[in-house]
């Protein structure tokens, strides 16, 4: 989609994982092609964002590859630099959610052109959660209220850039936008949509993805 760009940050060092999860296979394709592949679907052109040890290593499925910063934050700014001027809308999805669906994608790149500053998948909580101090409980939120939140998140293109100016870090690009007065929404997410964050993790997203091609 011409306008439209995307960053894949896959510069994460792997601590919880306990290997560089973005490069372990996940059915034929490794673990990034797979969010690079659904990137593609709707920018006109992708950005890969690596530790500076891989950063000369090009990738097929990515226009530019960059080193990234110390943490998500500077990851994405690293990003934002090989991002052309012209582009309206930026896309920020990281690497360690293979299955991001392509009509996830398209919501949140369409939230953008509606109007809104910037646009993230949500999934309601179904859980109760509860505000702690210590041990201590101190209040029982509200969860018609809550939502957690995904990627991929799209943003005009100058609004991220003006959030990210300040040089701050946060969890996700959203909270820089909301910090600087930006208009974020929330489109339907997509419980498929989880982040390999453990080794377990990766073992079941194997398991699905063999169950789907009908593999034993």
């Amino acid at each position: 989609m011409a306008g439209v760009w995307a960053v894949v940050v896959a510069a994460g060092s792997g601590t919880r994982f306990g290997a560089r999860k973005q490069y372990e296979m996940l059915g034929d394709r490794r673990v990034l092609d797979w969010a690079l592949d659904a990137a593609r679907s709707v920018a006109a052109g992708v950005v890969l964002v690596v530790l500076q040890a891989e950063a000369s290593t090009p990738e097929p499925g990515a226009d530019v590859v960059v080193a990234g910063g110390p943490t998500r934050s500077a990851s994405v700014r690293a990003g934002l630099v090989a991002v052309p001027s012209d582009a309206d809308i930026v896309i920020v999805h990281d690497a360690a959610r293979p299955f991001a669906s392509v009509a996830l994608f398209e919501a949140v790149v369409a939230a953008i052109a509606a109007g809104a500053d910037g646009a993230v998948p949500g999934v309601p909580v179904t859980d109760t959660v509860k505000r702690v101090h210590g041990d201590a409980v101190v209040a029982t939120l509200d969860r018609s209220e809550l939502v957690t939140v995904q990627t991929p998140q799209a943003f005009a293109a100058s609004i991220l850039r003006a959030a990210h100016a300040s040089g701050g870090d946060d969890t996700d690009d959203a909270a820089l936008v909301e910090a600087a007065g930006g208009r974020v929404v929330v489109v339907p997410g997509d419980a498929v949509n989880a982040k390999l964050t453990t080794p377990h993790d990766l073992e079941l997203a194997r398991a699905d993805v063999a169950r789907l091609a009908g593999r034993p």
